[in-house]
């Protein structure tokens, strides 16, 4: 009687298994090269007011992510002349794609005019509430925001105290401060003091690196 063909031999067995591991190793690839979503929220700081597209931090870091081989898409959802409460009616229309990681950067508008700190604490609260009831395995980030000192000694204080706070209830990761070494320099600010540089934006790229690429 003749071998059975249905029957593998061990050389067949042995190519048969090679080419499922080679498959599914290929599908695990697949699966770990899938693009994540880094969304930046925030206001003209993050619009990257004053300066090309391509110079304003969200960019700089996506070209870290890209550098670093991170399969992430960089969305950049800054609005100039946002303040925490516009961001909050605009928050859902964001949300409806897929986030992975989501840097809310608001509320330096809202001390500019001397809105009431609970006010935009509470504002940012709830955005990280929002954020996480809707994609709850997603990283959330706030950034530190600091008011010069012509606002008043309380007001700064109490301001800047906002973003602890905040992250610290909402369970969100904090940058201390996104205008570390920028805020207050001449050299690295636009004329109106307030926006930075292409140069002063790869410093907050920076900054904002050192935070995210633990996380992600």
């Amino acid at each position: 009687m003749g071998p059975n063909k249905s029957e593998l031999t061990p050389k067949r067995k042995n190519q048969t298994w090679r080419a499922l591991a080679l498959a599914l190793g290929l599908a695990v690839g697949l699966g770990a090269a899938e693009t994540k979503t880094l969304v930046f929220f925030g206001d003209s700081l993050t619009a990257g007011y004053g300066v090309d597209p391509d110079e304003a931090y969200p960019a700089l870091v996506q070209k870290k992510l890209d550098e670093a081989g991170r399969p992430w898409r960089v969305v950049n959802a800054g609005l100039s002349g946002e303040t925490s409460a516009g961001g909050l009616r605009r928050l859902d229309w964001i949300l409806r794609q897929p986030v992975h990681c989501f840097v809310i950067e608001l509320g330096g508008n809202d001390g500019l005019r001397g809105i009431a700190p609970a006010t935009t604490r509470a504002n940012l609260e709830t955005m990280i509430q929002r954020v996480r009831q809707r994609y709850p395995d997603a990283t959330v980030v706030l950034a530190g925001m600091q008011m010069p000192t012509n606002m008043g000694p309380e007001y700064t204080a109490q301001f800047a105290a906002i973003y602890p706070d905040a992250a610290r209830t909402g369970g969100a990761v904090l940058i201390p401060f996104l205008l570390e070494g920028v805020g207050g320099v001449p050299s690295l600010n636009l004329p109106d003091g307030i926006h930075p540089t292409p140069e002063g934006h790869r410093i907050v790229a920076e900054t904002v690196w050192r935070t995210l690429h633990p996380l992600l």
